[in-house]
């Protein structure tokens, strides 16, 4: 294969779990010989192989995975590209049904079958680590993926259909990836799972391990920022919350998704846990970490809710007064509990109109949030720069989904630098400061 045929494009739909899996593909590609390009700019001309790594977790992320498919299979027909290879979760759960219906794409892979696809270009593939990845973040932020699949079977949810059974990685594996990345300019590292609260139970001791993983992680040096994601609320491991109390680079940050309050709900969710332990849970992990900012997700619009539902589920968002969140309405999915068991009867008008009314108050929220930081000094990483400010984070801002902070060009900063600044304004999902050098 000639220098020009070894480019690949590798395309990345979905979460930032998904985004991990890519990473690994794409450094298995580059150390087989091949020149990959992530995400190729829109309009930009397509390299003679792409492959997809697909979402099929709810209706939107479906429909945008085809619809990427059908665009590529479209360049193909027009010659722009030779080969069209899709895998992910969109291909793990439905590829005999997609291989009948689009044909035209040259070969399915499962989720996790990164050595399918390079055996397939290049006859074989020779091991390779189990942590090596061609980061495509910036550079001075990764994800850390810490464990795959889930053993909660939420009743809307399809992620155990296509990822299986939790399983946990070890933990030297995990340090040894954290160390490497370190080594290559990685500072901040969000740790990520379908559902990091059970990280450790399937170890044969059965024990919660996130706490340990956690500080030891804390330990390694370079190591400035650790961020939590994806915490389930039942059997949630508290001790974490010492940790996150006692280190210093364990940010006061915790996204944990409750999806609702409601008791009648929450039953037909198969949430674990009801309204008051929510509460609970909550009121704990505010009294062991002060200032802890949580970002919850909220469902809308699931069987069951009625407006009594809906309206104690806006009181909740009015008392918890959560610093970040996110929501969305209720499809229906095939083969889970909720498809087979409840009918999907609440109109998308209402849902749509349920869900607007809990973003307007949530949004007040995030505005009385942010203004409460007016006049504080807060450190923040820089992530990049545009025509008029830095743009950064604080602690307690995940890349991609939390607010950000405009720094005013008063001297010169660089991208991965940490900076103390002074918030000067406040807006409903950003700051203004001013660098303090």
């Amino acid at each position: 294969m000639t220098s020009a045929k070894k480019r690949i494009d590798v395309v990345t739909l979905g979460c930032s779990k998904n985004l991990v899996d890519s990473e690994r593909l794409l450094a298995m590609l580059r150390r087989n010989g091949f020149t990959p390009r992530h995400d190729p700019p829109e309009g930009s001309s397509p390299a003679p192989v792409v492959v997809i790594n697909t979402c099929g977790f709810i209706g939107d992320a479906k429909e945008e995975s085809v619809n990427t498919i059908l665009e590529y299979v479209q360049a193909k027909t027009e010659g722009r590209l030779r080969r069209l290879f899709v895998m992910g979760c969109l291909s793990e759960r439905y590829r005999d049904e997609l291989r009948a219906e689009i044909p035209e794409v040259d070969e399915w892979f499962g989720k996790f079958d990164w050595a399918g696809v390079i055996t397939r270009l290049n006859g074989e593939c020779p091991a390779v680590s189990s942590y090596d990845r061609l980061i495509t973040t910036p550079s001075h932020h990764a994800y850390i993926k810490i464990a795959e699949g889930c053993n909660r079977f939420c009743a809307f949810c399809a992620i155990p259909l296509i990822t299986g059974r939790f399983k946990s990685r070890p933990v030297d594996e995990i340090l040894s990836e954290v160390s490497d990345l370190v080594a290559r300019g990685v500072k901040e590292f969000n740790v990520i799972a379908q559902d990091l609260s059970s990280y450790g139970t399937d170890f044969p001791e059965g024990r919660m391990a996130l706490p340990e993983l956690i500080d030891r992680m804390a330990d390694i040096p370079g190591v400035e920022w650790i961020r939590l994601h994806y915490a389930y609320p039942a059997q949630f491991p508290m001790e974490i919350a010492d940790v996150m109390a006692r280190r210093k680079n364990v940010c006061s940050y915790l996204d944990i998704a409750l999806q609702h309050i409601s008791d009648n709900v929450l039953a037909n969710m198969r949430r674990h846990i009801d309204g008051k332990a929510t509460r609970e849970l909550l009121d704990e992990l505010r009294r062991r970490v002060p200032g802890i900012h949580i970002r919850t997700t909220l469902m809308v619009g699931f069987p069951g809710e009625g407006e009594a539902e809906f309206e104690e589920l806006l009181d909740f968002v009015r008392e918890q007064r959560f610093e970040r969140m996110g929501a969305f309405a209720y499809c229906e999915e095939d083969d889970t509990y909720a498809a087979r068991n409840f009918s999907d009867s609440i109109p998308p008008e209402v849902k749509e109109e349920r869900l607007s009314r809990l973003m307007a108050i949530q949004e007040e929220i995030a505005y009385r949030s942010n203004a409460s930081k007016v006049g504080r000094t807060l450190r923040v990483v820089i992530d990049r720069e545009d025509a008029d400010y830095y743009i950064g984070r604080t602690e307690w801002d995940s890349p991609e989904v939390d607010p950000e902070v405009l720094v005013k060009k008063t001297c010169t900063l660089h991208p991965g630098e940490f900076v103390d600044v002074t918030v000067n304004e406040a807006l409903p999902f950003e700051l203004i400061a001013t660098p303090n050098v």
